[in-house]
């Protein structure tokens, strides 16, 4: 399998494509620039299966819509946030963009859970990691050794927290118990920035020292 990264919408937050040999794809956190990305896949010949968000902040989820009616798949997101999508104030855009608002279709699975999740040739593992959102999600796909981590951790940093629903507390809680029980070697898709290691994180994140 492989993988792309793409920085996209107004705060470039990376969306990633994962695929097999088959050219079947996983798209996670399509944050804009719908027709950007869905003339990248067809250049690629990708086939996507199903749109994974990681949580429902507008800067994730703003060409959800225009990938989800182009390639006609289906969207994950964690039941806390199942309300998100459509609204921009939990969402976040209303206050960040005010007229620009942005805004998505309900998803239509709602991950209730820890657990496998199987689609198609794709098996994840997914983890709650709460903290930054209530809702947010990680997901760890072990035969290639990365976890799609939004924005829970970052290369040298931590999400925010002073967003509603956020906690400085429980975000560190997640990233102790969950991504750092993760094998050193594994690589770190961050909702922004460079991609990391667990490893790298745990010898050089400031916010992990004494964890």
């Amino acid at each position: 399998m492989e993988w792309k990264q793409l920085p996209l919408g107004p705060l470039q937050t990376n969306a990633y494509v994962l695929f097999d040999e088959n050219k079947d794809a996983v798209i996670f956190d399509p944050g804009g620039e719908g027709t950007k990305l869905n003339t990248l896949l067809e250049a690629e010949g990708l086939t996507p299966k199903a749109i994974l968000l990681t949580h429902a902040h507008f800067d994730h989820i703003g060409a959800v819509d225009d990938v989800r009616e182009f390639w006609n798949v289906p969207v994950y997101i964690h039941h806390l946030e199942k309300d998100w999508l459509p609204d921009a104030t939990k969402n976040g855009s209303a206050l960040f963009l005010g007229n620009d608002a942005i805004t998505a279709r309900d998803a239509d699975f709602l991950i209730k859970e820890e657990g496998k999740l199987d689609i198609g040739t794709f098996s994840f593992e997914v983890f709650e990691t709460p903290g930054h959102s209530p809702g947010s999600v990680s997901y760890y796909l072990k035969e290639v050794g990365i976890v799609f981590s939004g924005d829970v951790l970052f290369a040298g940093g931590i999400g925010r927290t002073d967003l509603p629903g956020g906690s400085y507390e429980v975000l560190l809680d997640s990233i102790n118990n969950k991504l750092m029980e993760l094998p050193e070697e594994t690589v770190v898709a961050c909702g922004h920035g460079p991609v990391t290691t667990i490893s790298n994180e745990m010898d050089s994140n400031p916010f992990l020292r004494g964890i």
